[in-house]
């Protein structure tokens, strides 16, 4: 058995604007489950930058542990990549983002990797506004040591092993909103036309950018009394809007036959079309968007779509007011600028 993804393609295979053709976004063979929901969640990834015209080389990929965190390996094999500890994958994210912003950060973790030994690093890197993509894949459970229920998995479930749930579960997309985080969105691993254009969306916004994915596990977490299940999801999913993401310099026409449509401009020209299917929800008020969080919850209904997004935002360069040329780009000029700097600097001390 080989886990080396065969080389062949059809040579007419269509190619983006680079000259690339999808298998070039393309990882590994993966090791996961069969019909484990992290592979389609990957598979949207290489979609996603296939069809944006991302240089790989331009994109660091960032984990930490679980079987969320080994996804990286499956996708984007041509781009930057760092699997670190478990839950420390934030502080590694930002201290590359500060190093070098010229890249596209895309992290990708998981349920106990974020909602349990990493809670701490993921509160602040929301509160710093890191410009990154985080993606959650929640599945509810820990797959790697047997299915045990995670931080995520709601009240009152029940694993496969037929144990009920008795604690209440760590909402992450509601945290989110209510740490100010400046985009927050929600989305089933089984839904690729709502996945791909949010994570679009996701890397051009400036600023930290948060994308739930129920990721059901086929194999700890998929059977009936599970609310991460493929069914129960199915069931009781529902949808804030519709969406499609309008590329800068692109002319793509929209229609709706009922229903409101917003359109969302992004800072570089580029837009998300909604098309709203929730009621009395506004994409960008926040206290909107947590009602609406919360009135799903108490239908025992799935939000998923954008829930947020604050269009105009500073990340943390902005914040913290650091130099606009990456670390490694600097020269001796701007690295040693003599002893009359060090002197201003000592002034301002005293």
């Amino acid at each position: 058995m080989t886990y080396i993804r065969p080389k062949f393609r059809h040579p007419e295979l269509p190619k983006n604007k680079l000259g690339y053709t999808i298998n070039y976004y393309e990882g590994a063979l993966s090791t996961l489950c069969a019909g484990c929901g992290h592979d389609s969640i990957s598979a949207g990834i290489v979609q996603a930058c296939y069809e944006m015209n991302i240089e790989p080389h331009r994109l660091a990929k960032m984990s930490g542990i679980g079987c969320s965190s080994k996804t990286p390996a499956y996708f984007l094999s041509n781009s930057h990549g760092f699997n670190s500890v478990h839950g420390r994958m934030p502080s590694v994210a930002t201290g590359a983002n500060l190093g070098n912003r010229d890249l596209i950060y895309l992290g990708v973790s998981g349920d106990g990797d974020t909602a349990s030994i990493g809670m701490g690093q993921f509160v602040h890197v929301i509160r710093r506004n890191l410009n990154m993509v985080y993606i959650v894949m929640n599945n509810g459970c820990y797959g790697l040591t047997k299915g045990q229920d995670s931080a995520t998995a709601d009240a009152g479930s029940k694993n496969k092993s037929g144990n009920i749930n008795l604690f209440e579960s760590i909402d992450l997309a509601s945290l989110s909103l209510e740490l100010g985080a400046t985009f927050v969105a929600q989305s089933f691993s089984g839904d690729k036309t709502q996945l791909i254009p949010l994570i679009k969306a996701a890397m051009k916004h400036p600023g930290f950018a948060l994308i739930n994915v129920i990721s059901p596990c086929v194999t700890f977490n998929n059977n009936v009394g599970s609310t991460k299940s493929y069914d129960f999801v199915r069931e009781h999913i529902e949808a804030t809007s519709t969406l499609d993401f309008v590329p800068e310099m692109q002319e793509i026409t929209t229609s709706y036959t009922e229903g409101s449509s917003q359109q969302v401009k992004l800072h570089d020209g580029s837009a998300i079309n909604l098309h709203k299917l929730s009621s009395a929800w506004d994409p960008m008020d926040r206290q909107s968007a947590m009602n609406a969080m919360m009135n799903a919850k108490n239908k025992g209904e799935i939000l998923t779509g954008l829930i947020y997004i604050e269009p105009e935002t500073k990340d943390l360069h902005d914040l913290i007011q650091t130099t606009a040329t990456p670390l490694n780009a600097l020269g001796k000029k701007e690295l040693c600028p003599g002893a009359s700097a060090l002197e201003e600097i000592n002034a301002d001390l005293r």
